[in-house]
């Protein structure tokens, strides 16, 4: 039997497997889907977010509800390929596409990643620099150093939870506002009913924050997830092979990635919530960093929200840097077919191993460069938005067959709401390419 978007219930026999899935706690349930939307909130992330509330007040509080369903979808839809055939994305797409397609876009996906990997780290050596003095630099490679070695010598299955347990830092966001004096009665005008602008400015704010939150990394990693955790279970198999499965982990993807997008969206809202209230409503309405926003953020909302700001910025980056090396690593693996995984020994997936060690070196290169972070991370926003179009329509493709998918394909609901999503990022393409350089 099909399962689709509207219909997400096979009629079998209960197993010993489904039942036991049925009994762990809502928090053991949510995996890839939560840390992938936690990871959506890097430190660059932060930037576009204080950016953003800087510059236009509470004026895009609306986008970031809008994207929440769009997010919702494509992430589901990535995380249905992983569970139903046990192979990545990129194994995926090497399996249906050209071989010189796929290598177009696996790509531009290592240059985006290696830039925000640079700008995070360096994000993180600034913040820590604000906590507590000293060289910025020697931070970043640091934590960098750190990150590397969590994700080479670390198994799975022990690494897994340090990144749910990273992705709560999130809550210093939150706490933030609350340190804060806000409008809310103004912060829900502007979200209910926005004021919006027909400027250049304002169109490129928007396609910062499409890009910023639907990202091709993220469609990569929470399918790679998905293959990890069933490779890492006794009795999880790919769903093609394996129907009496589907309901079970149907329903837990639907839970963990709507969790996951909701709280990532929420947690963004509240990024430009107090950027608006403490920089927009004093004049500081130009935002160049991370830091420079934690530093603004002390004389006006005092040095409790500027301390939760400043660890949520370090912490984040511990989360999404993984992430980001991660999701190269699984594309360029799962390309060559060669073996990929967290799970696996260096010596056992060499090429993926090297390729994550990799991008982690050439992005900590980055912070040494005299290339400016903002600039850099605009042409990564650039490489990103060539790459998410073609990429997202590739999955909805592939979604859709019968021969990668069995009985699993996608439709319904979900097949139009991944559609809309695509449509929605090549429009911000559009204006991207169309308003280059105005900004």
């Amino acid at each position: 039997m099909s399962v689709d978007g509207n219909k997400d219930v096979l009629v079998v026999a209960p197993t010993v497997s489904t039942a036991t899935h049925q009994k762990e706690s809502w928090w053991k349930r949510l995996g890839a889907g939560f840390v992938t939307g936690a990871a959506d909130d890097d430190p660059s992330g932060v930037a576009t977010y204080s950016q953003v509330g800087a510059k236009f007040g509470y004026a895009l509080l609306w986008i970031m509800f809008l994207t929440i369903p769009l997010m919702i979808a494509i992430q589901m839809i990535s995380a249905r390929i992983g569970r139903a055939t046990g192979q990545g994305l990129a194994d995926n797409l090497s399996r249906n596409f050209p071989a010189a397609a796929v290598w177009s876009l696996v790509g531009l996906l290592i240059i985006a990643n290696v830039i925000n990997i640079g700008a995070d780290i360096a994000a993180m050596g600034a913040a820590v620099q604000l906590l507590t003095g000293g060289p910025t630099l020697a931070y970043g490679v640091g934590l960098a150093v750190i990150s590397t070695a969590l994700q080479v010598f670390v198994p799975f299955n022990k690494y897994s939870p340090i990144l749910k347990f990273l992705a709560l830092s999130l809550f210093s966001y939150v706490a933030t506002v609350f340190a804060v004096k806000v409008p809310w009665g103004e912060v829900l005008k502007s979200t209910v009913l926005p004021h919006i602008q027909w400027n250049v400015d304002y169109l490129i704010a928007i396609v910062a924050v499409l890009g910023t939150t639907i990202s091709p990394y993220l469609f990569c990693w929470q399918a790679a997830q998905e293959v990890e955790e069933m490779r890492d279970s006794d009795e999880r198999e790919p769903l093609k092979h394996a129907d009496h499965q589907a309901p079970d982990a149907l329903k837990r993807i639907a839970m963990d990635t709507s969790v996951g997008m909701i709280f990532s969206n929420l947690v963004a809202f509240f990024m430009i919530v107090t950027a608006a209230a403490v920089l927009h409503a004093h004049g500081k309405t130009d935002i160049q960093s991370t830091a420079e926003a934690a530093q603004a953020l002390k004389p006006t909302a005092g040095r409790f929200a500027f301390l939760l700001f400043s660890l949520g910025i370090v912490s984040t980056g511990m989360l999404a840097v993984p992430v980001l090396a991660g999701a190269t690593a699984f594309a360029v693996a799962g390309a060559k077919h060669a073996p990929y995984g967290l799970e696996k020994k260096p010596a056992q997936a060499k090429l993926f191993y090297g390729v994550l060690v990799g991008v982690m070196a050439a992005g900590t290169a980055l912070i040494f460069t005299p290339v400016d972070p903002i600039k850099a991370l605009y042409w990564s926003a650039v490489v990103n938005g060539v790459c998410a179009v073609p990429l997202m329509a590739a999955i909805m493709i592939i979604a859709r067959r019968e021969k990668t998918m069995g009985n699993h394909v996608i439709g319904g609901w979900l097949q139009r709401l991944g559609w809309l999503a695509t449509a929605v990022m090549g429009a911000a393409a559009v204006v991207m390419f169309a308003t280059l350089g105005k900004g």
